[in-house]
């Protein structure tokens, strides 16, 4: 029997996975247009899902898809609340990215049994200089002092340096990107500039893969009807389809 194509999707993704995605979607004409948002928004969840509402009412326009892909977990509940309308959502079983690099939310929560005090590096969130280390600080240096007086700037990166002192470990999660050596490089200076340990791991790219290419399964992705909305779950699915909320 002749392997049925992949659905024609739209995908709306978050620009931590801008690398893994061009590396997994080579070659990809099913994915008829892809959409990517900045990390940042991550900050301001009520932002986040306004923002994706907005595009994803856009795509969902289209005549030529089958369905609408988000490249997001759950996210501080930054997606909680998306409302599928014509076209059915799809969205992996993830609380965060980093259980879609890993390869599963069991996986992730594995890793965090293992080391609670491991703080998670990718490509994406290395290049946005979210990661502790110098570039962050001074980033965060220069953004602040916009804001506030001198002795207030001191203090709030001393608040910071205190957030990254839970932590002891950096840990790099390699999916094969070209950048992956750098990123690792880069991983590695960080670490030694905290005093941190490195520890380099290979993730998985299978749940992503599948994700992207119309492979879903009810036990890693959770699928939207139209006329339905995205909401939390209480369980370990994380994620569950619900009625629409008035608004």
């Amino acid at each position: 029997m002749k392997p049925q194509p992949p659905p024609k999707i739209a995908l709306l993704a978050c620009s931590v996975f801008e690398r893994e995605i061009a590396l997994l979607t080579r070659d990809a004409r099913h994915i008829v247009e892809t959409r990517f948002f900045e990390i940042g928004l991550h900050d301001q969840p009520d932002v986040l899902r306004a923002t994706l509402q907005k595009e994803l009412d856009e795509v969902d326009v289209r005549n030529n898809i089958e369905a609408v892909v988000l490249a997001y977990g759950l996210c501080g509940r930054g997606t909680a609340g998306l409302r599928a309308a014509r076209h059915k959502l799809v969205i992996p079983r993830a609380h965060d990215c980093i259980a879609v690099f890993m390869g599963s939310k069991e996986t992730y929560a594995e890793h965090q049994r293992r080391c609670p005090t491991c703080f998670y590096y990718t490509p994406g969130w290395n290049r946005a200089r979210r990661v502790p280390g110098p570039d962050k600080l001074e980033a965060l240096k220069i953004e602040l002092a916009k804001k506030f007086e001198a002795d207030d700037v001191e203090f709030l990166l001393e608040t910071e340096r205190e957030q990254w002192a839970q932590h002891n470990t950096a840990t790099y999660i390699d999916l094969g990107t070209d950048d992956a050596e750098n990123e690792a490089d880069y991983t590695r200076r960080c670490a030694e500039w905290l005093g941190w340990k490195f520890e380099r791991i290979h993730g998985d790219a299978a749940l992503f893969r599948d994700l992207l290419w119309g492979n879903w399964d009810d036990a890693r992705f959770q699928i939207v009807e139209p006329g339905m909305q995205l909401g939390q779950s209480a369980d370990e699915k994380i994620l569950r389809a619900e009625p629409v909320t008035p608004n």
